[in-house]
């Protein structure tokens, strides 16, 4: 007798614990999606901040310097790659180019891919590369400088992560990077991070230019 309690409580449980279990799904999958909010106070539909860009300067293909004084008033997109990359750099280049394209009408949105071999990614090389790649010079800038200043940049600035070559290094070496594209606001404000890697990432980054955009 004690038994058949025993099993009927168990059974009990059970049946309990599976209905919590789908009523969490289903609460998750139908119910109202978190909302994000800014740091400053902003509407629940902006997009969040995480901090914002320091003042660099670097060298575009063209020889030219690009500072971050050149970017404020533009919404620009940057990643971050290097020319003899076989991993996720031509799947960011090409995606790049797609947004180049579908934003050619917007000159507000802007465009900066930044080198991280800067040894080898000399503006010369930079400048086959983008050809290549058909770039427009005024859209879409490569850049490249001083290792040291550039790793500070990724790490510090945008806080992603990149590995920096050793010295001695071969061409087919790997260097270990963010695939993240960064979209940054007309204030230099960091607005969103992309995997490049996720389609819906970037949808989601089309998405949040808009709302940029609108705003």
């Amino acid at each position: 007798m004690n038994g058949s309690k025993n099993q009927f409580f168990m059974l009990g449980a059970v049946i309990v614990g599976l209905g919590i279990v789908l009523g969490t799904a289903l609460w998750l999958k139908l119910g109202p999606r978190p909302q994000l909010f800014s740091n400053d106070g902003e509407q629940p539909e902006r997009l969040m901040q995480y901090g914002a860009v320091p003042d660099f300067s670097l060298t575009e293909r063209s020889g030219e310097n690009v500072t971050l004084a050149q970017l404020r008033g533009k919404i620009w997109i940057a990643d971050f790659i290097y020319t003899s990359c076989t991993d996720t750099c031509p799947l960011q280049t090409a995606m790049m180019a797609r947004l180049q394209k579908e934003y050619s009408a917007i000159p507000v949105v802007q465009l900066v891919s930044v080198t991280v071999d800067p040894e080898r990614d000399t503006p010369q090389t930079l400048s086959i590369y983008a050809a290549r790649h058909n770039a427009d010079a005024k859209r879409w800038f490569f850049l490249t400088g001083q290792r040291d200043r550039i790793i500070r940049l990724i790490q510090d600035g945008f806080h992603l992560s990149v590995a920096a070559l050793p010295n001695g290094a071969e061409a087919s070496d790997i260097i270990p990077h963010s695939p993240r594209f960064v979209l940054v606001d007309k204030e230099a404000r960091i607005r969103g991070y992309y995997d490049s890697r996720e389609l819906e990432a970037f949808v989601r980054l089309k998405n949040d230019v808009e709302t940029l955009l609108k705003g």
